[in-house]
């Protein structure tokens, strides 16, 4: 569910992987891998992410709607 979620925010966003990877200073590669299930972020990115994005952990993990 995360993988669904996160390519979900990340387009409605208007980000493309690269973009999103430099706000996070990640590497693209690893937004691919959670986009594509591969791997998944530490507590610390979901962090990030959900501030980020204005949702919850929760509903980036698939807990709720």
């Amino acid at each position: 569910m995360f993988r669904e979620r996160l390519k979900e925010l990340r387009i409605e966003k208007g980000l493309t992987q690269d973009k999103l990877a430099k706000i996070l200073n990640i590497s693209k590669m690893t937004i691919s891998h959670w986009e594509s299930g591969y791997c998944e972020p530490s507590i610390a990115q979901l962090i990030v992410l959900s501030t980020l994005f204005d949702v919850s952990i929760d509903y980036l993990v698939g807990k709720t709607d």
